[in-house]
């Protein structure tokens, strides 16, 4: 795992990077905000980072340690981050349209107001994530763990989530138009007020609790 200071982006350290950029998020003159875009941060130490509203649009961060780190409105759009272990982190509004995140660890992280349309996230494990209000419109979700997560009002239209695992989740009111839910393990599931293709409200029935309101 490389440390921080011995990662160099266009000639500057990663460190340096980070400390001028901790000083934009708080209003210092000489602070600068981090522009990451297409960045090498393969196998990087990212424990707790500040990379709040950091530009890491198609940024390799495969095998990254980005545990506890705060990506909050940070821009992610067609990042890789597959194998990555981002465990705890505050993913608030972030935006990681069109990213890689297979096998990508985000047990237990915040990813409320996301922007996940169109990502890879096959074989990832969010058990136990907060998806309120995401946008997962066309993501790919195939053998997923979601076992637990809060899927209450997120926008799954079109999601592939063959296989995935969806025990004891809460999908009330999310919209699962056209999504594919072929031999995904729905047991325990919880649906409230949601809807199904073409706005019907008889939506899944083999193993769901299903409360309409």
């Amino acid at each position: 795992m490389r440390k921080i200071s011995e990662v160099f982006i266009n000639g500057i350290c990663l460190e340096k990077i980070l400390e001028d950029h901790e000083k934009w998020l708080n209003g210092e003159d000489s602070g600068e905000r981090a522009n990451l875009n297409d960045a090498d941060l393969r196998y990087t130490d990212l424990i707790g980072a500040n990379l709040r509203d950091v530009n890491l649009n198609s940024a390799d961060l495969s095998d990254a340690d980005l545990r506890d780190a705060d990506l909050k409105d940070a821009y992610l759009r067609g990042a890789y981050l597959k194998n990555a272990d981002l465990s705890g982190a505050d993913l608030r509004d972030v935006n990681l349209s069109s990213a890689d995140l297979r096998y990508t660890n985000l047990n237990g992280t915040n990813l409320s107001d996301a922007d996940l349309r169109c990502a890879d996230l096959s074989y990832t494990n969010l058990n136990g994530a907060n998806l309120r209000f995401a946008d997962l419109i066309g993501a790919d979700l195939r053998d997923a763990d979601l076992s637990c997560a809060d899927l209450r009002f997120t926008n799954l239209n079109s999601a592939n989530l063959r296989f995935a695992n969806l025990r004891d989740v809460n999908l009330s009111y999310a919209d699962l138009g056209d999504a594919n839910l072929i031999s995904a393990d729905l047991s325990s599931a919880v649906l409230l007020g949601g809807y199904g293709s073409n706005g019907s409200r008889d939506l899944l029935t083999n193993n769901v609790l299903i409360v309409i309101d």
